[in-house]
């Protein structure tokens, strides 16, 4: 039996999965309980965006130290994830303790700053194990991270559970990662080769033309996704509130509709993955850009209307809008030279993530001007961007057919 269908790596994805399901659940902790927080501290709807956005500026802050000091590839992968995942969750039980809102913004910094520990290494872990099938086993880690993400609201959604629970299941949950991947992991049979200390690698992972495109797909990806992510739970209150008048609030089904809406999101990953390997890349990242830019913009016709309708719209957004984010990693394992994919995968998740915070603040800008109903209308402008750079890196790796991608199955 060969080494890339060798039964192992699939006990070791599941490893990996279950630990960056538990270990990104500290994303969202302070997210799922923002309600409380602003009536602790009496914030406003602009500083209560901080609490999410400053853990994408942490992370970016993250791999692009990480980037430069090439951490990813100097750094054995599961020495990097424990000791990242241990930090992240000191950090987010520390908000806990916090005696204030900007005490607060520096917790929820320093636990998007460790948490780029966390994801870029988790990929490239995965990636040691699987030649053949590697679009498939990223999308379960990337379906494993969303479930994680999604996880807090869950937890909000139990009847008598307030903000203590929430923020401590996360962190319990990232030590257990730490331990699992400490404990249970070990590189595959396909290691990418370690070089020394170089200012070059990124110099080296810019060149490459095949990473620039797909890095440029990848951000009109990030420029949907994570607004999204953050602000459905307000879009689908407000809708709610529309319908019944504004008297009808019913927060803890709105976070079980949250979580559902995000976690399904796990399901579309792996769906993306399989699909990928037969069917290619470029292709299932034009039709889940097809896909989910036209939600965003159906989602406003369907604000304030029947509640299973928009819940059937946002949680086929959700399937769409994370079901390509794994085949971006994929590309560029595939595209940059072995001894820089660490640093590679670590520069397009920063460029991406610093992107993120630009959207997550448009959108309730715009909701406060013109009401929610149209609040996510801007965010489309990410998938028609995407489908452009993708069809372009498609006619390089695939000349005799990449020019015909069809966004039909």
């Amino acid at each position: 039996m060969s080494a890339d269908t060798y039964s192992t790596r699939w006990r070791v994805l599941a490893l990996l999965g279950f630990a960056e399901l538990l270990g990104m659940s500290l994303w969202f902790a302070a997210s799922a309980v923002t309600p409380q927080l602003r009536a602790i501290w009496g914030l406003t709807t602009a500083e209560a965006a901080w609490l999410t956005t400053i853990v994408q500026l942490g992370f970016v802050c993250g791999t692009a130290v990480a980037a430069v000091l090439n951490l990813p590839d100097l750094i054995p992968s599961a020495r990097f994830f424990s000791a990242a995942a241990f930090l992240g969750a000191a950090a987010n039980a520390a908000i806990l303790a916090a005696p204030g809102y900007r005490s607060a913004l520096v917790l929820r910094f320093l636990t998007g700053f460790f948490l780029a520990g966390v994801y870029p290494p988790a990929m490239k872990m995965t990636a040691t194990w699987f030649r053949s099938q590697r679009g498939l086993a990223i999308g379960v880690i990337v379906g494993a991270l969303t479930i994680g993400k999604a996880t807090p609201y869950l937890v909000r959604a139990i009847p008598h559970v307030g903000l203590r629970p929430v923020v401590l299941t996360a962190s319990v949950g990232a030590v257990i990662a730490g331990l699992l991947v400490m404990v249970g992991y070990r590189d595959g049979p396909f290691p990418f080769a370690s070089r020394p200390f170089s200012w070059g690698h990124v110099r080296d992972v810019v060149r490459v033309r095949e990473w620039r495109l797909a890095t440029a797909s990848y951000l009109g990806h990030m420029f949907e996704l994570y607004a999204f992510w953050t602000w459905i739970p307000a879009f689908l209150a407000a809708s709610v509130a529309a319908t019944a008048g504004g008297r009808y609030r019913a927060p803890r089904a709105i976070s079980l509709l949250a979580f559902a809406t995000i976690a399904i999101g796990g399901f579309g990953s792996v769906w993306g993955g399989l699909f990928a390997d037969k069917r290619g890349r470029e292709r299932l990242v034009a039709i889940s850009l097809f896909m989910s830019g036209s939600c965003c913009l159906l989602s406003g016709f369907l604000f304030g209307g029947p509640i299973w309708a928009l819940g059937a719209l946002a949680m086929a957004w959700g399937f769409f809008v994370i079901a390509d984010s794994a085949q971006f990693s994929t590309l560029v394992t595939e595209s940059v030279p072995p001894h820089a994919v660490g640093t590679a995968l670590t520069v397009q998740t920063s460029l991406g993530f610093l992107l993120t915070m630009l959207p997550m603040q448009i959108v309730p800008m715009i909701a406060q001007k013109v009401g929610w109903r149209w609040g996510f209308a801007i965010l489309a402008l990410g998938p028609i961007a995407g489908i452009a750079a993708i069809r372009r890196l498609a006619a390089i790796r695939s000349p005799t057919k990449g020019s015909s991608i069809s966004l039909s199955p």
